[in-house]
């Protein structure tokens, strides 16, 4: 039996769907969330009887008509997939406008459950909901809950299982309109929502506020400013950072460090009279470069901790409206914000949030330009070169952070002058939720899946990598053991040589150790970090203490060999060119578009390039007086991405022109 749950955004429905089911998936304050829908069957402490109920979390909507993507999957979903019963969870502070949807589903004949959800914030505020007369105007069951606390939830449940098989009687029935007639179907709408808000007006006794402004309005008008709220954002996120990486964080990744040297200390005395190649192999290869990508999990799930209290708190959903007049102005959508927010988490989901966005060239270009933002896979890269390369300067974390704002912002005007998108003049409607104390609970779940995720990786796809790379560096072409010391005759030296010219104009020097960690970075961004330990043969050496002394007593510094300026190139390099591999899937289904998939990484590959370049050759130009070295060819090869890139964006345009006939 399907159970599915539908509503308008920001209702709960993914909560729901969570402690129905025990799952764990993305929930947010904010449309765009939720773009797929999910099933999972639901746990049996909901629901006593004995077949098997699955639920079906669908993307929030406001009417069966969709204007968007993920609207058109939920309303597809319920025409046309035939669930047995549907549960719409209906937001009981705002009902006037969630039961507007409600009565769409109760057309459909499907047996409908009403779940009157935060009716916990709803009674605080003072205001009262009659159930059961908002039930028999409905004629559906209409249940109180609460989600974030399991209220209501096993009675919901229950009932819909008990109505399987049952008929559903419309309480108003639109008739045939012309949906080609815009005064038509606004007339229509008009008579839903009277019907609508003469049902509200029996069942809902609201407390009427008489403050022209109340709390949360005088601090949305500090947040949603302009000026002060970008510089509020800005403190926030240097604040996250901070604590993430050089409090809290390094604190805790100190300890699990400690165990890990334990551990490897400990193999490494088993291993003592083993074969070299075995040695080196378990020791600096699988626990080396594993361990240093574990290393730095406690300063991804404290990040992703905060992120997530903001998140539920409600001020996430006030920074997109902050940035959002910029976004527009540069070509993007108001919601392209939404993305670029979801990006520092992990890419795939930003570009999947990507399908919110209606206009076409839109939405493909936030696809393409929503991975600059560094996500959590990128976060131990980050941290490592500036612990070893800036171990007291606490601005290099979040300036990578901004720059990948503004390198958004600089793609979308690129992609805005090549195509000869004009400015439109729209508007950008985003429910901002009710400030909140933030859950822990909520908190602490995110944080754990976020980490669960991370280790998954690391023990399967960065020990995989770490283990070719070892076997790799260790044996020639002809499968002779490499002496130490002549690491460059290895089949891993040979593979990565020849990319590794091309880091000259960016670090100064052709190593083929960089070149080889920026090769597997593509599979998955933490084997950046795995890679370097395994090459270098760097074991135990995320060591906070260690990585804050300077000169000799610097290993990782000692070790690649390259200056200041040069590690801050090779991190932006790592940070802007194109995500792993996973990402890029994503952003081929999304675009679904070979020609702007193909000129996406083309741009990604310019971007990390030029970065790196520009920053190479500025900083050593300022800290040397002299430009670096591979300036020539590295101006060459600019001038050449970028009439690539130009040329690619220009033939997408013309396709998608074609396509969609957009003007």
């Amino acid at each position: 039996m399907r159970i599915a749950l539908t509503g308008n955004p920001n209702s709960g429905k993914t909560t729901m769907y969570n402690a129905l089911t025990g799952r764990n998936e993305k929930i947010g304050n904010w449309a765009g969330v939720t773009v797929d829908k999910k099933e999972y069957p639901v746990k049996k402490d909901h629901y006593n009887g004995s077949k098997e109920l699955i639920a079906v979390d669908l993307p929030g909507a406001y009417s069966m008509s969709p204007f968007t993507s993920e609207e058109s999957i939920t309303s597809g979903y319920v025409k046309n997939e035939h669930p047995d019963v549907i549960v719409n969870i209906v937001d009981a502070t705002n009902l006037s406008r969630s039961l507007f949807f409600t009565t769409q589903l109760l057309e459909l004949g499907v047996p409908v459950v009403v779940a009157l959800n935060k009716s916990d914030i709803n009674e605080k505020k003072g205001n009262k909901i009659d159930e059961k007369t908002l039930s028999e105007k409905l004629g559906c069951p209409v249940i109180k809950t609460t989600s974030t606390t399991d209220t209501g939830l096993k009675e919901v449940i229950q009932t819909a299982a008990d109505l399987e098989g049952a008929g559903q009687k419309a309480p108003y029935v639109q008739g045939d309109i012309n949906l080609h007639d815009k005064k038509e179907v606004e007339a229509a709408d008009r008579k839903r929502f009277e019907f609508v808000n003469a049902i509200v007006k029996q069942v809902e006794n609201r407390k009427v506020l008489t403050k022209e402004k109340n709390v949360g309005d005088k601090i949305d008008a500090v947040l949603t400013n302009p000026v002060s709220g970008l510089i509020i954002f800005a403190a926030i996120m240097f604040l996250v950072f901070y604590i993430s990486q050089s409090t809290l964080g390094t604190w805790l990744a100190d300890i699990l460090v400690g165990w890990i040297e334990t551990f490897q200390n400990w193999v490494g005395g088993l291993l003592e009279n083993a074969n070299p190649f075995l040695y080196a192999l378990l020791v600096d290869g699988i626990i080396g470069g594993v361990g240093a990508v574990v290393g730095f999990l406690p300063l991804v799930m404290v990040m992703y901790f905060l992120i997530a209290l903001l998140e539920d708190c409600g001020y996430m959903a006030r920074a997109t409206v902050v940035l959002d007049p910029i976004f527009k102005r540069v070509g993007l959508s108001g919601k392209s914000v939404i993305p670029m927010i979801i990006g520092t988490g992990c890419g795939i989901p930003a570009i999947m949030a990507c399908r919110t966005i209606r206009n076409e060239r839109e939405r493909r270009t936030t696809a393409m330009l929503a991975t600059f933002m560094p996500c959590g896979a990128k976060l131990p890269v980050i941290a490592l070169f500036t612990g070893a390369f800036f171990p007291h300067s606490k601005w290099v974390g979040p300036l990578m952070y901004f720059v990948g704002i503004l390198l958004i912002l600089l793609g979308a005007l690129l992609v805005k002058a090549v195509t000869g998108m004009k400015y439109r003049k729209s508007f950008f409607i985003i429910e901002l939720p009710e400030y909140k104390v933030p859950s822990l609970k909520i908190g602490c779940l995110s944080m754990l899946n976020r980490g669960k995720a991370y280790i998954k990786k690391a023990g399967t796809v960065i020990l995989v990598c770490n283990t070719v790379v070892q076997i790799m560096q260790s044996f020639n072409w002809k499968l002779q053991v490499v002496a130490e010391g002549a690491e460059s005759t290895s089949i891993l030296a040979s593979i990565a040589g020849p990319f590794a010219t091309l880091l000259i104009p960016v670090v100064g020097i052709a190593a083929w150790q960089l070149a080889a960690a920026s090769i597997t970075g593509f599979i998955a961004k933490e084997n950046v970090v795995g890679t370097l330990a395994t090459v270098y043969a760097l074991t135990n050496f995320i060591d906070t203490d260690e990585l804050a002394l300077v000169g000799s007593g610097n290993k990782v510094a000692m070790a690649m060999g390259i200056t200041k300026v040069a590690a801050l190139a090779y991190l932006m390099f790592n940070l802007y060119t194109p995500p792993c591999f996973a990402a890029l899937g994503a952003m081929n289904s999304e675009m679904q578009s070979g020609k702007w998939l193909f000129a996406g990484i083309c741009l990604q590959l310019a971007t990390g390039f030029t970065v790196g370049f520009l920053v190479y050759q500025i900083g050593t130009l300022i800290t040397t007086g002299a430009l670096g070295a591979g300036f020539v060819g590295g101006l060459i090869a600019v001038c050449i991405f970028a009439a690539v890139i130009v040329y690619l964006i220009q033939r997408a345009n013309r396709a998608i022109d074609t396509e969609y006939q957009l003007d």
